[in-house]
């Protein structure tokens, strides 16, 4: 558990300063004098980034609650159902 909270911490601060540009897109963006531009299509690209993991996980989320919440009691059913 430990060893999943360092993961996990390690994860979100790397996420906050990744540089997600390519090589053609940067060389074209840092020609420009204010960067103004480079950092808003970065922070673009990590937006778009995160969105698949984002759902993915709010997915995993509801299957676990659903399979905690109601499994069990599907199950009791099941196995006691008085005939």
């Amino acid at each position: 558990m430990k060893q999943k909270l360092i993961f996990l911490l390690f994860t979100i601060f790397f996420f906050i300063k990744t540089n997600a540009q390519c090589a053609m897109c940067r060389a074209v963006l840092e020609s420009e004098e204010g960067q103004s531009t480079a950092q808003g299509i970065n922070d673009g690209i990590v937006y778009l980034m995160a969105i698949p993991y984002i759902l993915i996980a709010g997915i995993e989320f509801i299957i676990l609650v659903f399979g905690i919440l109601f499994i069990p009691k599907i199950i009791d059913r099941i196995f006691n159902h008085d005939v």
